[in-house]
């Protein structure tokens, strides 16, 4: 058994990282896609950041941030995921740093078509369609057929290339919010290639919890979080353009301060959270001491594979995520199918057994409820959910 997977199931190893995170009492919290918590460590380090910068306020900025500390934190997450630092350029979040790709991509002409699929983040799609009714451009909406497979998730995409001759620029979704279904975004970005289809990828919930390599994907936009499973204070994400494709997103809202070459230039400029900024090297620093993505996302898909393993026959439980390893991670969404509201089953869950999740809607397939277990959740939390899941359904 590899170290990850093995380690993955050691609970008094795990519960030493759960120690470094403080926890309110209340709901055993399974809710964790929304944001991550900062280490114990890194809250402190955030808040001697937030007095150091009220303290020296702009003459610290002006003189040490803005001329070397930002690029050091620069340098460091473009080490994290893998690429040169002139290809990354940080953002307030994922949305942040989509909305930027999406408006700015400057390849669309009158009658080309754009793609988007059920899956799709609710602001992603609203950006697309934005981005569509201001070019000219006509908007193609998808579902993908549940239960989805590798197989059935590529030949929707593929039929639709076909069928959409005109065709030009997608998102793909790595990680969906709803479902957690993980996309085969290496197979679909390489059939998009072949139609010249342009994909803006949504990383929100992949970075931190699945190993993937940007050059592998044949991904050239990207937008991701550093807030849910890097552990970062909020406020933090960034936008990934291949140093090659960096002509075809246009500056900001015609953004002049930083040169054309200058990936900075397709984001807002403003004035950032520059405490939370300078507690990223940290932030890294312990990511990596937890073993990284390879860690991280073994612990989670264990947890997960604990629950989904036992409802998944059980009649009155449908769960939505296939078990096929490539797709799936630590998020999975489930549905009592037996009850039509699951909002009131939600509350249930709340109620009767102190287990606090979310109501999902808007794919093809229903409404559900996600289940996400974090790094301070535990075995026995799964064996409660169990337990809940068998005696509501």
């Amino acid at each position: 058994m590899p170290d990850n997977t093995r380690r993955a199931r050691d609970e008094a190893f795990w519960l030493t990282f759960a120690d470094r995170y403080a926890v309110e009492p209340g709901p055993v919290n399974l809710e964790n896609g929304y944001f991550g918590r900062m280490s114990r460590t890194v809250v402190e380090e955030y808040q001697r950041n937030i007095e150091l910068i009220n303290r020296g306020n702009s003459v610290h900025v002006r003189q040490r941030f803005e001329h070397g500390e930002s690029q050091e934190i620069r340098a460091q997450l473009a080490e994290l995921v893998g690429v040169s630092a002139e290809t990354v350029a940080l953002t307030r979040n994922a949305s942040d740093g989509l909305q930027s790709l999406i408006r700015n991509y400057n390849r669309l002409t009158p009658g080309d078509q754009v793609l988007i699929c059920d899956l799709e983040y609710d602001t992603v799609k609203g950006a697309m369609r934005w981005l569509a009714r201001n070019r000219g451009a006509e908007v193609i909406e998808i579902e993908h057929a549940h239960p989805a497979s590798f197989d059935s998730l590529l030949t929707t995409y593929r039929e639709a290339f076909v069928r959409y001759p005109r065709l030009k620029l997608m998102v793909l979704t790595h990680v969906t919010h709803r479902t957690g279904l993980v996309m085969p975004v290496q197979a679909i970005a390489s059939a998009a290639r072949e139609h010249g289809v342009d994909v803006i990828l949504d990383g929100a919930h992949a970075l931190g919890q699945i190993e993937f390599n940007l050059d592998d994907l044949g991904i050239a936009f990207a937008g991701y979080n550093l807030h849910k499973w890097i552990g970062a204070p909020l406020t933090l994400g960034f936008i990934y353009i291949a140093p090659e494709r960096l002509a075809d997103i246009d500056p900001d809202m015609g953004e002049m301060h930083f040169p054309l070459t200058d990936i900075r230039a397709r984001t807002t400029y403003s004035t950032p959270n520059i405490p939370a900024l300078l507690t990223l090297p940290l932030v890294f620093e312990e990511h990596h001491a937890m073993g990284g993505a390879a860690a991280k996302g073994a612990r989670l898909n264990y947890l997960r594979n604990l629950w989904v393993g036992a409802v998944r026959e059980l009649p009155g439980i449908e769960v939505l995520t296939p078990d096929d390893p490539r797709l799936y991670c630590g998020i999975t969404s489930l549905r009592f199918t037996r009850h039509a509201d699951q909002q009131a089953m939600v509350e249930r869950l709340l109620s009767d057994y102190n287990l606090f999740t979310v109501m999902r809607s808007g794919a093809a397939c229903g409404p559900c409820i996600r289940i996400t277990p974090g790094f301070t959740t535990t075995a026995a939390d799964m064996r409660l959910l169990i337990r809940a899941l068998n005696e509501l359904r």
